[in-house]
C-alpha cells in the first residue's frame, strides 16, 4: 500500500495535469470555430474545381500534346504519397489515422509491384513512416512556422510537387488528409491529384470520344497551363484547412476525455488516501489502547 505522502503527491500531480488538459481543451475549442468556418468555406470552390477538372479529364483523348497534369504520363509505376499531418501531438488519433491510411495505400501499391515515395507535410507523420519506409521519404515540408494556413503555403507545396512530378519520373500523386465532419469525427481521406481522375459520368458516356463543344479563349493550352496548377494548389489548400479543423476538433475531444479521466483518477486516489489515513489512525488508536491496558 502506498504511503500517505506518496498518495498526496500523486493527487497533486494529477490535479496539475487536469488543469493543463482543461486549458488545452478551451484553447482548442476557441480555435476550432474559426478553423471549421475556413474549412467549410473552402469546400464549394474546391469541389467545383475538382468537378470541372474531372469533367475535362473524361473528355480529352490522351496524347503527346496533352497536359501531363491532366492526362498523366501514360504509366502508373511510380507513386508519390503526399501525407499531411500536424506539427503538434496530443490530438487523439488524428495523425495516426492519416498515417495508417497512407501506409495501407503504400502497402497495397507495393504488393502490385509499384514504386512508392512519400512527401510529408508536417512533422508528426515522419517518425512512423520513417520507421516503416526508411528510404522512401523524398521530402518533408516544414509547417512549424505557419500559424494560420494561407493559400501561399499551399501554392508553395503544389509548385514543389509539380517540379518533382516533371523531373523525378513520378507517374501518380496521391493526397492524404483528414476531412472534418465534427469535433468527434475526422475522416481520413485519400485523393488522387495527379493526373486528374475523370468523372465517372464522363468516363461511362458513350460519346466520350467525341470532342466536347467547348470554345477556349484565348486558347486551350494557355487556359489549362494556368488552371491545372491552380487546381492542385486549391486541393492542397483545402486539405490543409480540413486538417487544421480536424486537428483542433480531435485535440478538443482528446483533452476533454483526458480531463474527465483525470477527475476519475483524483476521486479514486482520494478514496484510497482517506482509507489509508483512516487505517493509520485506527492503528494508532489500537496501539494507544493496547498500551493503556498493559499498564
Amino acid at each position: 500500500m502506498a504511503s500517505l505522502k506518496a498518495l498526496k503527491n500523486r493527487i497533486s500531480s494529477v490535479k496539475s495535469t487536469q488543469k493543463i488538459t482543461k486549458a488545452m481543451k478551451m484553447v482548442a475549442a476557441a480555435k476550432l470555430r474559426r478553423a471549421q468556418m475556413a474549412a467549410e468555406a473552402a469546400r464549394p470552390y474546391s469541389e467545383r474545381m475538382a468537378g470541372v477538372m474531372a469533367s475535362l479529364a473524361g473528355k480529352i483523348t490522351p496524347g503527346p500534346q496533352s497536359p501531363k497534369l491532366l492526362a498523366g504520363t501514360g504509366n502508373d509505376q511510380v507513386h508519390l504519397l503526399v501525407v499531411c499531418t500536424s506539427d503538434r501531438g496530443l490530438a487523439g488519433g488524428f495523425n495516426s489515422n492519416i498515417v495508417r491510411a497512407a501506409r495501407r495505400k503504400a502497402e497495397d501499391l507495393q504488393r502490385q509491384g509499384k514504386t512508392v515515395y512519400f512527401y510529408l507535410v508536417g512533422r508528426k507523420g515522419r517518425a512512423p513512416i520513417a520507421r516503416l519506409f526508411p528510404r522512401q521519404i523524398v521530402h518533408q515540408y516544414d509547417t512549424s512556422g505557419i500559424r494560420q494556413v494561407g493559400f501561399a503555403d499551399a501554392q508553395a507545396i503544389a509548385n514543389d510537387i509539380v517540379e518533382r512530378y516533371t523531373t523525378d519520373g513520378i507517374d501518380v500523386v496521391h493526397l492524404f488528409y483528414a476531412r472534418f465532419r465534427s469535433a468527434l469525427v475526422q475522416e481520413p481521406m485519400a485523393q488522387q491529384i495527379i493526373p486528374v481522375q475523370p468523372a465517372e459520368s464522363a468516363a461511362n458516356d458513350s460519346g466520350a470520344g467525341v470532342p466536347p463543344a467547348v470554345e477556349y479563349e484565348p486558347d486551350e493550352e494557355e487556359i489549362l497551363a494556368e488552371l491545372l496548377p491552380r487546381n492542385l494548389s486549391v486541393q492542397i489548400f483545402r486539405a490543409l484547412l480540413e486538417n487544421a479543423a480536424s486537428e483542433q476538433g480531435s485535440r478538443m475531444t482528446a483533452m476533454d476525455n483526458a480531463t474527465r479521466n483525470a477527475g476519475d483518477m483524483i476521486n479514486r486516489l482520494t478514496i484510497e488516501y482517506n482509507r489509508t489515513r483512516q487505517a493509520a489512525i485506527t492503528k494508532e488508536l489500537i496501539e494507544i489502547i493496547s498500551g493503556a491496558e498493559a499498564l
